[in-house]
């Protein structure tokens, strides 16, 4: 009497071997086709380290240390500042130099021109008034600042690359404002011994890191940096020793807290030099043009003094107030 149903006669609608329920994902094979894909990409080869250039560097790290820890035994009240701050200036304008040709900031001449009238009035702040202070250079910092990039606001090619420029202009213009710092320091009681102190642990971890980079590079820290970590470790251990060497000759200071600042000062500028050397892989990975080679190898090091220098002053403050 009733029909009797069949399988024809079911209401037709998605079934679970139609495809309703999704397939789930295989996860080993997802697993093997990563391995696989893996496999397929080149190594990345090495850049290869030029042992002549890392000992032209260390000796330039050198340099730049006795330069600016013997100007600093020259420098007395008055006018007799003038000397030490004829230093400064020269360090100041090659790292505006290195710093400008390596960042490659919008509108660069404007930049680089008002980097080194920032130059000259952070060195003037630093030696006229009759109190030494940080004050006056952290006006100057705030106006050099803000000095460049609204130049570069008046400039309509340049106006839409304001974002890119702010952090170089930044860099630049504290850069040589701490440098200026120095002067201050010599004006403090006990300041020129922890320049001594400071910038000679400095001095040696830069000159240690990059002469071992010369001979044993290892283990490499990126393949497209030629720099090992075993020189950046054994640099600032050994600048460390150092400073706590020359505190125990210096007024002031003991081993102990000699020890203590020659570490900041020379953990910051090895990290700032490891740090261009990053910045300029960086650079040629992402295809940008080549920038002058003295400025890019002059970089690292002038950077690492750039931050050891406020470095040095904060230490002192700390240990010889």
């Amino acid at each position: 009497m009733f029909p009797s149903s069949s399988d024809d006669d079911r209401p037709a609608g998605p079934s679970k071997d139609a495809g309703f329920f999704p397939k789930a994902p295989s996860l080993v094979g997802d697993a093997r086709r990563a391995a696989e894909s893996e496999e397929d990409e080149e190594p990345i080869e090495p850049v290869e380290v030029r042992r002549l250039l890392s000992l032209a560097i260390a000796g330039f790290g050198a340099l730049l240390a006795i330069g600016l820890i013997f100007g600093a035994q020259t420098s007395g009240p008055g006018s007799a500042r003038l000397p030490y701050a004829t230093v400064v200036l020269g360090v100041q304008l090659l790292f505006i130099l290195a710093w400008t040709m390596a960042t490659r900031p919008p509108a660069l001449p404007l930049v680089a021109s008002v980097a080194v009238g920032t130059a000259l009035a952070a060195d003037a702040a630093a030696v006229l008034p009759k109190v030494g202070g940080l004050m006056p250079l952290v006006w100057v910092a705030i106006g050099g600042f803000l000095i460049g990039l609204v130049g570069q606001l008046f400039r309509g090619q340049d106006r839409v690359r304001v974002r890119e420029s702010f952090f170089s202009t930044l860099v630049i213009v504290l850069g040589v404002v701490a440098f200026a710092m120095l002067i201050v320091l010599t004006r403090r009681p006990a300041g020129t011994q922890a320049i001594v102190v400071c910038l000679g642990a400095a001095g040696v971890a830069l000159v240690v890191a990059r002469a071992l980079d010369s001979v044993f590079a290892w283990p490499r820290l990126e393949p497209q940096v030629p720099r090992g970590g075993l020189g950046v470790v054994l640099g600032t251990m050994i600048g460390t020793g150092v400073a706590a060497l020359i505190g125990s000759y210096q007024v002031g200071f003991n081993p102990g807290n000699a020890a203590i600042v020659g570490l900041v000062a020379a953990g910051a500028a090895s990290l700032v030099d490891l740090a261009s050397d990053y910045s300029e892989a960086g650079r040629q990975l992402a295809g940008d043009a080549p920038t002058m080679w003295i400025a890019r190898h002059m970089q690292g090091p002038l950077g690492g003094f750039a931050l050891a220098a406020p470095a040095t002053y904060l230490m002192s403050v700390m240990f010889l107030t």
